[in-house]
């Protein structure tokens, strides 16, 4: 089995949690196997990051650069192509940074590459065999990769649930390679980072969340969505469909160009449960689905999912809950 190395997410000093869901894949690829974790950034507060991820990863390599201060693709790039063996297996999780950062670097390396992995096969000999989502989730695409020549594959956000055998307890050994660094021409650079508005109310504190997509229909039918919210003690938010209809404020917005949220308890209501949506929903929260399309791919997460017109089924169960009060 070739090496295997994790790109590290992180910010202000602190390792996404998206880190422990490459910790199981790379665990899926080779059980028990060595895997090397990446962190590249700038300053002082690459050290929590490192030692965040040493108990994850059995390696650790730092590459600490000035133009690494924020995560610019190009750069990490001309990194990594320096310092990763040509037949490395490497995992990055699968957002916006991923999607720019590795179809060039397969192309330096000369390596496959496969992105938005949701499963995976204990590999055969020298074949991976990936599973990924097509046509927002209703075909399933079974992909082979020869592991001799390389494989860079980008994982799906909250498809790889951690288990038993992920601890925090394995006290990596942390590598300085900053050393290792060589020319860094760059032809980009970020100029400045504006933070999202939080708006009216932070979606992202709640701890129930009642989020509602295309399935509203109209504006007006909002109230009811906001009447549930009520009854149960949620914060309303939505999928992106409705923030481009103007029904509501973008700050109301979960998914990959939303907010981040983190509910205990999340209910989905008339969403289909894209990929964009989804990545939006961080943790494991116990999920309620209701939709009318049996097929919809949210019923895939789903703890508890019912097939029915949520014009119907909203006002039911708000009703039902005024007994309760």
């Amino acid at each position: 089995m070739a090496q295997m190395f994790a790109l590290m997410s992180h910010r202000n000093g602190n390792l996404d949690e998206s880190a422990i869901e490459l910790a199981v894949a790379a665990d899926k690829i080779n059980a028990n196997g060595e895997v090397t974790a990446i962190v590249a950034g700038s300053g002082t507060e690459l050290e929590p990051v490192c030692r965040a991820a040493a108990g994850l990863f059995h390696h650790v390599w730092k590459f600490d650069h000035a133009d690494l201060s924020y995560p610019n693709a190009e750069v990490v790039r001309m990194l990594l192509s320096q310092v990763l063996p040509k037949d490395a297996v490497f995992l990055a999780l699968h957002d916006t940074f991923a999607m720019d950062l590795c179809p060039g670097l397969s192309i330096k390396l000369d390596s496959a590459y496969t992105p938005d992995v949701v499963g995976i096969d204990g590999p055969e000999s020298q074949t991976l065999r990936l599973i990924r989502q097509e046509y927002t989730g209703l075909v399933h695409a079974h992909v082979a990769c020869d592991l001799s020549k390389g494989v860079i594959l980008t994982l799906r956000p909250g498809s790889f649930e951690p288990g038993e055998n992920i601890s925090s307890q394995k006290e990596g050994r942390i590598v300085d390679k900053s050393g290792q660094i060589g020319c860094m021409s760059v032809r980009r650079r970020v100029e400045q980072v504006l933070e999202a508005r939080v708006g009216d109310v932070d979606i992202t504190k709640a701890e129930v969340g009642l989020q509602f997509g295309r399935g509203i229909e109209a504006r007006e039918n909002i109230e009811l969505a906001e009447q549930l919210a009520d009854a149960l003690g949620a914060m309303l938010s939505c999928s992106r469909p409705v923030v481009d209809a103007k029904w509501l404020d973008k700050s109301r917005q979960v998914g990959s160009s939303g907010k981040t949220v983190k509910p205990k308890v999340y209910l989905a209501m008339g969403i289909s449960g894209s990929f964009q949506h989804l990545a939006g929903i961080k943790g494991s929260p116990f999920m309620v689905a209701v939709n009318k399309n049996s097929k919809a791919p949210i019923f895939h997460k789903a703890d508890v999912g019912i097939v029915e017109d949520i014009l119907e089924f909203i006002p039911q169960m708000a009703e039902k809950l005024k007994k309760f009060q």
